[in-house]
């Protein structure tokens, strides 16, 4: 698995997604206002989209989410599920933090 630097942690704003081409993946990243890291893939499920990365950033009982822009179908950033559709989810990705820089990890 290789691990592609994506952006500087502090250039991150948290509850905002950020695009990202990583290999040949379309990702989405966001981090929360806990700091905590997520990247799942930025093509909405319904339309073949890439959007996810402008969708809004909440929580479930807990679970931080992303509710796509388009129909506003909501997702778990832990495992990608839709919330909504339990028919549908986005892929996750491995993502981390070193030092100051994040980075994703694709298959």
């Amino acid at each position: 698995m290789n691990w592609e630097q994506i952006c500087e942690f502090d250039l991150l704003q948290p509850e905002y997604g950020v695009p990202a081409l990583v290999g040949e993946h379309a990702v989405a990243l966001f981090r929360t206002r806990d700091d905590e890291l997520f990247a799942v893939s930025n093509i909405d499920p319904f339309f073949g989209a890439g959007v996810i990365s402008r969708g809004i950033v909440g929580d479930r009982a807990g679970e931080p989410t992303v509710a796509s822009p388009l129909l506003k179908q909501v997702f778990s950033l832990r495992t990608g599920k839709c919330l909504d559709d339990p028919g549908a989810r986005l892929p996750t990705y491995r993502v981390r933090r070193r030092d100051n820089v994040v980075e994703v990890a694709v298959p």
